[in-house]
Formats: structure tokens, sequence, C-alpha cells
């Protein structure tokens, strides 16, 4: 019996042994003729195809906001043109194994693996400087099984026929670097102004940072800061691994290499908002297939809209020197369909004296109380109404976190005794709007805020009541978008920025998906008070910038702390604009430079010029029958207030 099982488990392990060897005999002989006749051959590596120049458009199609080129933009160096320093930049960056290995890092391969596996995504490739070149010039970026296999199977094929010093300097000739650069002579000369032979260790450290991702790591994008710190950490592993000395480490860590970088000059119009829709097509598309597929991409923007806002930021910008305010942006969007109709990040992309590459709209900053609306729009949503009564009023909230008490103040320094909520939001009241979120709790006002598409709030920040007049950082984008929710009657569209791609067809057009995120009505509440020049003609005067004749506008300002925000976001059916004024560092403007002085007057410019293509459409009402009368509605009863009911019960 036990020989017959020993027999069994013998011709099962062979069985097993065989299959297996079959299945790779079998794989080896695929991949040998994978390898021979179904791949290119190494030596097409000199001769390629023309790409096609990928164009960005306005939302007619009349006007070329950008080009992305293929491969135009590019300078061949021979090897000994090429400079060591960029070399051993690069290898420290992408492939420390490189002249050891045979175009293929298993071990970097097994790394990745393991991230892939524990993300249960493909993040990581392991690829060698020989696979990359190998992706570039004959295959795509796609993260997938079969391009990696056929990157490999490429890669010991460019192996067998060049030296390793010639395939780093084709991969140095080739390899992307962002801003229509490709190869390190253009990149060298887009950046840096210089020849690449001239280039310093910390700038040839920054350049081979950028091939990894070119739009993301791109010095002219937001994400500097994590340019430097992949440059920083560069420099590092270049001195772990030997190349560099100590002092050459210091010397270059010690250096600000951002501020060699020379302004962007390719021809490009509205370029904050270029590059947020090229943010976006990264979001779709694969690099390559974008800097080479000949796109026609159609965006949202108008193009009279976006010069007219251009002015308006330029010029307030320039009047707003006086209240030590160097810098405004501007978004428009049309709340019936979510589009983008203008962005103007900074007064001037090119000035770097302001970081006018940094693209304020879609950099968090403190709203003040232009985040108001948001906290009565959920008030309303728990049964408050615009009727219901309110006191401002000296008011000790017990401590916020910090061990100290919250008392808010009011912009004034004064109170102004019982009024109704519509009164409150009108007057922009910081005592008012802080009891509203204290009676429906901060996480009714955090949940309202997320549902109108506010991106930026922590889970896991404990914000405090101070959240009711804009404590918690919010995009100008976001936040005009919220606003863009009231416009239309409750419903939210997400922000779109193309309207179609074309690639000899239409392959791209967005789904509109609309929803309600809050109700008719409440969003009905929120324009009437927001329109009521009477109600806020106390606090504002009669005449404000956020009042326009003859037309019926929504409008809130809001001042953040020690003035270093001021915003205004008004609106009507048609065309939500938000503005921001300030400084990019965060420095506080003079005193008094508040939202209605230093924000208004460049919205009211804009919507000056913008409203006439308008129809003068007026909000329609809510419905005041719907507002609850019983003795349970928080009409009856809010914080500080007492009611006739209530003294009556007292006296029985």
């Amino acid at each position: 019996m036990r020989g017959n099982i020993f027999f069994i488990i013998k011709e099962t392990f062979w069985g097993a042994a065989y299959a297996i060897g079959m299945v790779g005999a079998g794989i080896l002989i695929a991949s040998f003729f994978i390898y021979l006749y179904q791949t290119p051959s190494a030596g097409q590596l000199t001769k390629r195809n023309a790409a096609q120049t990928t164009i960005i458009y306005d939302r007619t199609g009349e006007h070329v906001l950008y080009q992305i080129y293929g491969e135009y933009n590019r300078k061949i160096l021979s090897h000994d043109q090429i400079p060591d320093n960029i070399r051993i930049a690069t290898i420290a960056a992408e492939d420390k194994s490189f002249y050891s290995h045979l175009g293929v890092d298993f071990f970097a391969i097994a790394r990745a693996f393991e991230v892939n596996l524990k993300n249960k995504d493909i993040m990581q490739g392991g690829s060698t400087i020989t696979q990359q070149l190998a992706r570039n010039v004959f295959l795509t970026r796609e993260k997938t099984l079969l391009r990696k296999y056929l990157e490999t199977i490429m890669a010991f094929k460019i192996e067998r026929k060049y030296s390793k010093d010639e395939i780093l300097d084709f991969y140095l000739n080739e390899v992307p670097y962002g801003s229509n650069a490709y190869g390190i002579e253009s990149a060298s000369e887009t950046f840096f102004k210089k020849e690449a032979k001239d280039l310093t260790l910390d700038e040839a450290a920054l350049l081979a940072a950028l091939p990894k991702a070119p739009t993301h790591y791109s010095p002219y994008n937001i994400h500097k800061d994590e340019l430097i710190e992949r440059q920083k950490s560069i420099l590092r592993k270049m001195y772990k691994l030997g190349l560099i000395s100590e002092s050459e480490t210091k010397k270059a860590l010690a250096e600000n290499t951002t501020q060699k970088i020379v302004p962007f000059s390719q021809p490009i119009e509205a370029p904050h908002f270029v590059f947020y829709v090229i943010d976006e097509l990264e979001q779709k598309y694969k690099e390559e297939f974008l800097e080479t597929g000949g796109l026609k991409v159609y965006t949202t923007l108008d193009y009279d809209m976006q010069k007219q806002a251009e002015k308006a930021i330029a010029d307030g910008a320039e009047r707003n020197r006086i209240k030590n305010a160097s810098n405004a942006a501007l978004v428009a969007i049309d709340p019936k369909t979510g589009e983008i109709l203008s962005m103007v990040g900074s007064k001037n992309y090119f000035d770097a004296s302001i970081d006018g590459q940094v693209n304020v709209s879609i950099m968090p900053r403190q709203p003040g109380s232009s985040f108001k609306p948001i906290i009565y729009s959920a008030a309303f949503e728990k049964g408050y109404q615009p009727e219901s009564p309110i006191v401002d009023e000296p008011t000790n909230f017990g401590p916020d976190g910090s061990g100290r008490n919250y008392v808010p103040q009011n912009y004034d320094g004064k109170f102004h005794g019982a009024m109704t909520m519509r009164q409150s939001l009108s007057r922009s009241l910081n005592v008012p709007a802080v009891k509203t979120l204290s009676l429906i709790g901060l996480p009714a006002g955090i949940e309202m805020a997320k549902r109108l598409g506010i991106t930026t709030l922590d889970e896991k920040r404990n914000y405090g009541l101070s959240f009711a007049i804009g404590s918690a950082e919010v995009k100008l984008l976001d936040l005009t978008s919220a606003f863009s929710v009231f416009a239309n009657d409750g419903k939210r569209n997400p922000l779109e920025s193309i309207l179609k791609i074309i690639q000899n067809k239409e392959i791209y057009a967005p789904e509109r998906d609309e929803k309600y995120a809050l109700s008719l009505d409440i969003a009905r509440k929120i324009n009437s008070i927001l329109s009521d020049n009477d109600s806020r003609t106390p606090t504002f005067g009669p005449r404000s910038p956020i009042f326009i004749p003859d037309r019926t506008v929504a409008a809130k300002t809001g001042t953040a702390q020690e003035f270093r925000d001021v915003w205004t976001i008004g609106y009507t059916p048609s065309v939500a604009v938000g503005v921001w004024a300030g400084n990019n560092d965060h420095s506080p403007m003079a005193a008094g430079a508040d939202g209605i002085f230093t924000a208004a007057p460049i919205w009211r410019d804009f919507m000056d010029k913008v409203l006439p293509k308008y129809p003068n459409e007026a909000f329609l009402p809510y419905n005041q029958s719907q507002i609850a009368k019983d003795k349970d509605s928080p009409t009856e009863k809010v914080l500080g207030v007492e009611t006739k009911k209530d003294k009556h019960k007292k006296k029985k």
C-alpha cells in the first residue's frame, strides 16, 4: 500500500514538473519568436515616425491656447557634449544599477511587484533606463503586463546592439522633460536658458527629477515643493552611491534652483487654465499620447470673457497696491453646465516676483465670511428659516481646543441685538453665524460644504465653531462652484474644462451628471438673502460694489484673519464669478483691506463687462407657505432669543 502511495506521489511530482517545464519552454519559445519577429529591431532607434501636435483651443475653436508638441523641440547631442553631472544624476534618479544589469533589473521589478500587490494596482514598474528608452521609442506608457513584457524584450534587444554609454546617450536625447522639451539640450535651454554642458550639479539634479512625471513636476506647475523634494532626494542618493562628494552635495543642496528657472516663453493663452486642462487630460490619457497623438482639445473657455477677466485682474491688482495686495485671481463658471468660462490664477503668470505661475484659484486659502452661506444652507435644511430670530450679542462658546474660550467678535466690533437670520447673513455678522453652527452641529456644516463641492476639508481636523466664519481653507474654484449650486436652484454640475476631444473623430465628450445637492427651496432662500440689498445696506451701504442697478445679482464678500485673503463671490442664474485678492506668500494686506473694498471692485468690473451678454434673470422666490409654524419648529426658538410662547410658559 505504501509503495502505491509513493508511486502516486512520484508520478504526480514528475507530472507537475513536466507540465511546468512545458509551460516554461512554451514561454521561452514564444518570447524568442516575439524577440525575432514581432518586435521592432533595435536599429530603428534612429528611424522615427514624426509625432503630431496636440492643440488646445477655446470653446469656439477659433483661438489656439497652447500646442503640445511631439518631437519638434529636440536637439541631439553627441556623447562628448553630454555632461557627466546629468549622466550621474539621471542614473541616481532612474536606475542606480544601470551599468551592471543586462537591460532589466529583476530586483527593482520585485520591489515594484510588492508595491503593486499592496496597492492592488500597477503603481510602479521597476523599469530600467533601457526599458524606459524602449517604451519611449517603440511602445506606449500604458500600465499593462503586456506592455511590460514587450518592454522587457525590447530592452534585451537594445542591450545586445548598443553599449551602455550609447544607450544612456539615446535616453538623454530622447526622454521628455515637459514643456515640450525633449532631450537634455532642449530641457536645459527651456528651463535654464543655457546649453547642457553648462549645467551646474543642482540644475542637473532638478532636470533629472522631471522625466518621472514631466507635467506634474514641471517648475511651471503648482507642485514646485514636490519637485524640490525630489531634486534634493536625487542629490542625496548621488552622494550615497559615491557619485559626488560631500562638499559637492552640500553646495548643491544649498542652491535655490527654482530661482534660476527662466520664465515660460512658449506661446500660450490663459496659461493657468491651460495647465489646469493639461492636468485633466493627464488623468484621462498617457502623456505620450497627448504629446504625439495630434488631438484637438476644445475647452470650455470663453475667450472674450477670459480677456475681460485678465484685464479686470490686472487693473484691480494695480489699484490694490496701496492696500499692500500684490495679486488677485478670478474664475467664472456656468451654473447650468459646470463649465469653466474663465480662469485667471494671478495678475501675471510670467511675474516670478509674485509667484505668478501659481494658480491661486486652485490653492487652499481662508474664505472668511464668504463661507457663511454654506452654514446657513445647512441650517435651513434643519428647519430654520430666513425669518428665524437670532440675537447678536456677546457669547462665550467655551473652550475651542486651544485651552481658551471662543468669544467671536463682529467685524465692526459692535453687537446688534435681535434680528432675523436673513439680516445676520446679509450683514455678514460673525456671532449669529457661529450661533447658527452651534445649533446645527459642526458635522452638518462640514457635510453641507462637501456636498456643495468643497474638496479641501480634512476629516481628521477639529475645525471648531470658527468653521462658520471661514477658518477652513478652501479653493476659489470650489467655492465659486458651490455658489453656482445656489444659482442653479440646488442642482450641482461637476466642473468641466473640456467640451470635446477629436482625433480624426470625437473620442471624448463630458457626460453630464447634474444632481440636486440641496433642495430647490433652500437654494432660493440663499438667493433671496444674497440678492437683498436692503438687508445688507446697514453694513455695506445702499450702493456698494456688489449692488448692480437694474440687475438681480446675488453676492457675498469675505475677509480672512489679519486681511490675508479677501473674497467676493456673486452670481446670476447664468454665471457665477469668484474673485480672490491678497499675497501669494500669505503676508497680510493693509488694515481695512476687506473684501468689499479690495475684491468686490474687481468682481464688479468683470460683471459690468459680461452681464450684458445675459438676460436679466430674476431669482425665483422660495415657498413661504412651507415655513413651519408649529411649536416644535426651530423657527420658534433660536439661541439667544426668547419667543412669546416661551415667556407665556414661564408665567404658567
